[in-house]
């Protein structure tokens, strides 16, 4: 390989993994760094040559075309056009030339470099990211709004994000190239979303390379409520009803997360009987319709008889028995 070696520089093998080269990386840094070494050409221009190769070596796109094109990494796409096809899908994969191939290419290369000496890095939009959120049924029927806090990621304005200015490391991110801050968003939450609902929030994602910011994605976790199970759209709910209602019938009160409404009991309703109760269920997302409410008869026996009570039982019993 031509030129200077990379690997060699930061003390790493060619197989070191990302987290091997930025250790290796930081601990050179720190024993060369003009701060520590003043008035040290030696150590300065040892600094700049660890800054080089980890510039190409912690970014795995130049590191593919450095590992197969050495020095002249920064000249793929013209050897793309130039001559033999370059792959550069796995690392530490060669293809080998006669030095008159390697000449003509070279010859070819050069050519169109009188104006252009780089290829600039093409924007690229930043990624999105997901944060849950947890709400409660309430919240969920009405609709509300949430002030969220979350942390953000962005690149660092005092070194744009390559961790450097001029020789020094930048001590606004400490060398990592992105800043962390933490942000207020107040959120809708619409009426009738569900367990693993999405609300998106445009720009507040991560921060892009030239390109516009990601979205931040809200997933929606519902908590458990100690009274309705929801189904879809559906409510379920256990009403009480005193034995001698579910008998004689009459009328009990039901929940419903508006209040609480009148439920007519038919004379002998057996225990674990459902009742259907229309639109007073769960909204639809997106619309003013409603799911139902499903309320499901828990019979409730007596407790603490008087004697005379116990009599008429008695009574009702050997009625039953004949």
């Amino acid at each position: 390989m031509p030129g200077k070696d990379y690997y060699k520089i930061l003390g790493v093998g060619r197989n070191a993994t990302e987290k091997e080269i930025k250790q290796a990386y930081r601990r050179l840094a720190r024993r060369y760094h003009p701060d520590v070494n003043p008035g040290d050409k030696s150590a300065e221009a040892k600094f700049k040559e660890i800054n080089e190769a980890y510039e190409v070596l912690s970014d795995p796109e130049k590191r593919q075309k450095y590992d197969h094109l050495g020095k002249q990494w920064q000249y793929a796409e013209q050897f793309s056009q130039s001559g033999p096809k370059w792959d550069f899908g796995k690392r530490g994969t060669y293809t080998t030339f006669e030095f008159e191939d390697l000449g003509s290419i070279f010859d070819n290369l050069f050519q169109g470099f009188s104006t252009k000496s780089r290829v600039r890095q093409q924007p690229r939009q930043g990624e999105d990211v997901s944060h849950p959120i947890e709400v409660t049924l309430e919240e969920v029927y009405h609709g509300t709004k949430r002030t969220i806090q979350f942390q953000t990621e962005e690149l660092c304005p005092n070194c744009r994000g390559t961790g450097m200015i001029g020789n020094r490391l930048c001590a606004a991110c400490g060398n990592s190239g992105k800043t962390r801050r933490f942000k207020r968003v107040e959120v809708k939450i619409p009426p009738g979303v569900s367990e693993g609902s999405k609300i998106r929030i445009a720009g507040e994602g991560k921060e892009g390379y030239g390109g516009t910011k990601g979205d931040l994605y809200l997933i929606v976790k519902m908590l458990p409520h100690q009274l309705f199970e929801r189904k879809g759209d559906d409510l379920h709910v256990d009403v009480s009803v005193p034995l001698v209602t579910a008998l004689l019938g009459g009328e009990v009160e039901v929940p419903t997360l508006k209040g609480k409404v009148a439920l007519k009991i038919p004379p002998e309703t057996q225990n674990g009987k459902v009742f259907r109760l229309s639109g007073q269920g769960m909204p639809h997302l997106g619309d003013s319709s409603r799911g139902d409410l499903l309320a499901k008869v828990m019979v409730v026996l007596p407790t603490k008889l008087r004697e005379e009570e116990r009599k008429l039982f008695k009574q009702l019993r050997a009625l039953r028995l004949h």
